[in-house]
């Protein structure tokens, strides 16, 4: 189902942020050297947007949690000295106040803030009759419509100018990433609202500067609208997610290598893509079959598991499966990631059906 927002172009003072649209700076404002010695380099680069932490939401005490309203002064003065506009984060009406107070530009609310209607609703009070694009981080959770329904609260404020910034989603499960990508969840996002730009925070995905290449690159083949990217002076030294940032030297040399794909389709190509989608049907159709057959045999096993009265559950066979399942996967070309999810769905749905088989009569 399409949500029907009421939104406007990202613009600022009249002027259309051309796509893709960059935003770079230090995950946390520390001092005045280092916001200015950041946000030089990145002005000369072209970089129109400055982005950097005020208060930060930690996940333990005691950590850095920002240094409060005497960093926004550094913001006004890289305003001053290099015309780039400034965005930072809120998580209450206070920030929201003092943000707006000292000339914020743009301001973007984070993951744990978003996860929250009642925090995201009072800082959607607290915006009504203001004029200043927003941007929302998906929460932390995989939930596109808690997503949606932030996105919601803020634009029934009044707010039009807006995007959704896509920084992935925590597990539990150890992965490669800082927070899983899950691709389909931004990709649903901009089915369900097809006009806000969507911006994806490679930094808070990954975790690790290493990766901050592939994880930009795939944002720009899915036709996303820009890139936040962590950059710190000496990121080395940083007294927040070091390990995530890199120098301006460093993040020119991720949007050098960028390649910027063509959003339109021409007709010839079309013409292609309509014979290997309809073979991708296809062998969706034989899938959904497959998958029938395979809930039988689990339906079957159930009535056995039944009329034996041993448990649904047997620990030993499904993680013997799952490695077996695993190693075939990863031969075939599958990545771990994919191959765990699509086995523990189908082993949850087996589940389902199986115990559906028990409790009859």
């Amino acid at each position: 189902m399409v949500v029907d927002l009421e939104l406007e172009p990202l613009t600022f003072e009249g002027n259309v942020f051309a796509k893709p649209i960059y935003m770079a700076g230090p995950c946390s404002a520390e001092t005045e050297e280092q916001v200015m010695n950041t946000a030089i380099p990145l002005a000369a680069m072209g970089i129109k947007i400055f982005r950097a932490g005020i208060w930060k939401p930690r996940t333990r005490p005691n950590a850095f949690e920002g240094v409060g309203s005497k960093g926004l002064k550094w913001l006004q003065l890289v305003k001053k000295e290099t015309g780039m506009l400034v965005t930072t984060e809120v998580a209450n009406v206070k920030h929201v106040y003092e943000a707006l107070k000292y000339g914020i530009d743009i301001i973007w609310i984070g993951a744990r803030t978003s996860a929250n209607p009642f925090a995201v609703q009072d800082i959607a009070d607290c915006l009504r009759g203001v004029n200043i694009p927003v941007m929302i981080k998906n929460p932390v959770n995989p939930d596109v419509d808690l997503w949606i329904g932030a996105i919601e609260r803020i634009n029934n404020a009044g707010i039009k100018r807006m995007a959704a910034i896509h920084r992935g989603f925590s597990s539990y499960d150890k992965t490669l990433y800082r927070n899983i990508p899950q691709w389909q969840i931004p990709i649903e996002l901009r089915r369900r609202i097809p006009n806000i730009p969507i911006i994806t925070d490679p930094s808070h995905i990954c975790g690790n500067r290493e990766f901050l290449y592939d994880i930009s690159q795939k944002a720009m083949d899915l036709n996303f609208d820009g890139l936040i990217i962590e950059t710190h002076c000496n990121p080395d030294k940083a007294l927040s997610d070091a390990n995530q940032q890199v120098t301006p030297e460093g993040l020119n040399n991720i949007l050098d290598r960028l390649v910027l794909r063509d959003p339109e389709v021409k007709e010839e190509l079309m013409l292609t893509l309509a014979v290997l989608r309809d073979q991708i049907d296809k062998l969706d159709d034989r899938i959904i079959n497959m998958l029938e057959d395979r809930m039988q045999v689990s339906e079957q096993i159930g009535e056995h598991k039944k009329a034996n009265n041993i448990t649904i559950l047997q620990t030993k066979r499904w993680d013997d499966m799952l490695k077996n399942r695993l190693q075939l996967g990863m031969r075939k070309g599958l990545s771990e990631e994919f191959v765990i999810k699509l086995f523990r769905s189908i082993h949850q749905e087996s589940i389902n059906h199986q115990t559906r088989v028990m409790n009859e009569g």
